[in-house]
């Protein structure tokens, strides 16, 4: 999914900046590989680009590759961490879909070996780079909200999700719909306030996907801060296919002064288009995640999702990010330690874990 709606179309439209080269994609069976091939948009967008399909291991997809060049990460959440290390070890630079890993150790593991060997990895949390969270990122640190005390936010994915490959990994034993979808809130309030999380609750309903597989599939999450504030996240695999959008989303904050209170409200939700096509169906399209809008040649894809993916790979090129706005191992290992509590709250009924 993620390859299809947004990393493949962003390495494409770098390759036609002249940015990057050759792409190859690996996958274990040729079918993922000759469907993402074949996709319309891609091909509408980008006519005259192709990538090199294989099925070999990974590992030795990786050691073939000459030293110092770009591995994107894009597996199932519990298979992180073996194909960034491989990935590491073969002295590559590496661009992670969030969450990195599911334990700090791991995150620690990968900082370290990125570090030994002077190469990059970024994570893309991508909404950091939603010109929104910028601003309220730069307005927060300015003072302008004073202190951030409650929040809440949510994530509702459409319920087809629940036929995708997501049955066979995002299990009840592997992750769950708070450690996969509601990372993005719990980075993106660190992101913008620079606080820390210090202790978390989540509370699971289980389900059954299709294929019989039980998994977490609607969560609610308690986060505490580091200044006592306190942050809801609800998260599903359950939004309604009918809704408007391709899923429910959002994001309020409230805060406090000496004098008066506060507030940062990003409404993801409402996307300010309203379409409804001849036979239906009716949609909210949003520009703000990814789009295409014509080109010269082809489409273009636009949004904070191609921006993020532009950052890494700059960052890959020069060595570091000097603003600090990309996830690394190192800055955003808050998500680690929230997810790694999270597991053991999920699991033991919802109960309170400090970090």
């Amino acid at each position: 999914m993620i390859t299809h709606d947004q990393l493949l179309p962003s390495l494409y439209q770098l390759r036609r900046l002249g940015r990057i080269g050759n792409i190859r994609v690996c996958a274990r069976h040729s079918a993922t590989l000759e469907k993402l091939a074949a996709s319309e948009i891609i091909r509408a967008a980008f006519p005259d680009q192709e990538f090199e399909p294989t099925t070999e291991p990974f590992d030795t997809v990786l050691t073939s590759m000459p030293p110092r060049q770009l591995a994107v990460v894009a597996v199932p959440d519990p298979l992180h961490r073996d194909v960034i290390l491989a990935a590491l070890e073969a002295d590559q630079h590496v661009c992670a879909v969030k969450p990195l890993v599911m334990t700090v150790a791991d995150s620690v593991t990968i900082e370290n070996e990125a570090s030994k060997r002077s190469l990059f990895v970024g994570i893309d949390y991508h909404k950091r780079f939603d010109d929104r969270s910028l601003m309220a990122r730069r307005a927060y640190r300015e003072g302008k909200f004073g202190e951030f005390r409650l929040g809440n936010a949510c994530l509702h994915e459409k319920w087809n999700y629940r036929y995708s490959n997501f049955q066979n990994w995002c299990t009840t034993e592997n992750s769950d719909a708070f450690c996969y979808i509601g990372c993005h809130y719990v980075d993106l309030v660190q992101f913008i306030t620079g606080l820390e999380p210090v202790a978390v609750s989540v509370y699971g309903l289980r389900d059954r996907y299709p294929n019989g597989n039980e998994g977490f599939l609607w969560t609610d999450a308690r986060v505490r801060w580091s200044n006592g504030a306190c942050l809801n996240v609800q998260n599903s695999l359950g939004y309604p296919e009918e809704g408007p959008g391709s899923n429910m989303q959002g994001l309020t904050m409230w805060c406090s002064g000496n004098d008066g209170g506060a507030m940062i409200r990003h409404s993801d939700q409402y996307r300010g288009m309203e379409y409804s096509y001849l036979g239906g169906p009716y949609s909210e399209p949003s520009s703000d995640y990814f789009q295409y809008v014509p080109a010269s040649v082809g489409l273009t894809p636009v949004g904070y999702g191609y921006r993020s993916i532009e950052r890494i790979v700059e960052a890959c090129h020069t060595g570091s990010d000097e603003n600090g706005l990309i996830a690394t191992p190192a800055n955003s290992r808050h998500n680690e330690r929230v997810i790694e509590a999270a597991r053991k709250s999920i699991l033991e009924g919802g109960r309170e874990i400090n970090l």
